[in-house]
């Protein structure tokens, strides 16, 4: 199957499952998470690294919500971390158009595009309901898993 299909659509198991599984096979004391996120700023994609103890919600950032990953339903500490990768559609149109309002010399065409309801209704059109990563990404991921691999071990085994 393709790799775009995510875990769920390659193994017809739920990502949380197969953790699951895991934890309830292995006993670990710890359950490290790692997955790409979806970014409301243009200038974080590939540039932040988020760390948390909460848990996580594969999908949710893309409005695909499933099983949460957390020590609720592990029963052990998870340790998430997070690097955005792809931004929606009406994030780059938003930021284009802030970027626009900034740039235009006339107060009255900045007034039009400053009207929220005008952008809310360019934003909300379902033909910009899509996520976009770089054109690099492979590379960026190669980078950042070796970041992420190097930061793990000195984290656990220094």
């Amino acid at each position: 199957m393709p790799w775009f299909l995510g875990v769920l659509g390659t193994t017809g198991i739920e990502t949380s499952d197969i953790i699951k599984g895991i934890v309830e096979k292995t006993h670990p004391n710890l359950v490290i998470v790692i997955d790409a996120l979806a970014s409301k700023n243009m200038d974080r994609i590939s540039k932040t690294i988020q760390i948390s103890d909460t848990g996580i919600i594969p999908g949710s950032g893309v409005g695909n919500r499933r099983f949460a990953i957390t020590k609720e339903t592990l029963g052990v500490p998870v340790i998430v971390i997070g690097i955005p990768t792809v931004v929606g559609v009406p994030t780059i149109v938003e930021e284009a158009m802030q970027y626009a309002i900034h740039k235009l010399p006339k107060a009255e065409e900045k007034k039009v595009l400053e009207d929220t309801n005008y952008l809310k209704e360019i934003l909300e059109n379902k033909k910009f309901d899509l996520m976009v990563t770089p054109k690099d990404i492979d590379d960026i991921a190669d980078t950042l898993s070796n970041i992420l691999a190097e930061s793990i071990n000195t984290a656990l085994f220094s």
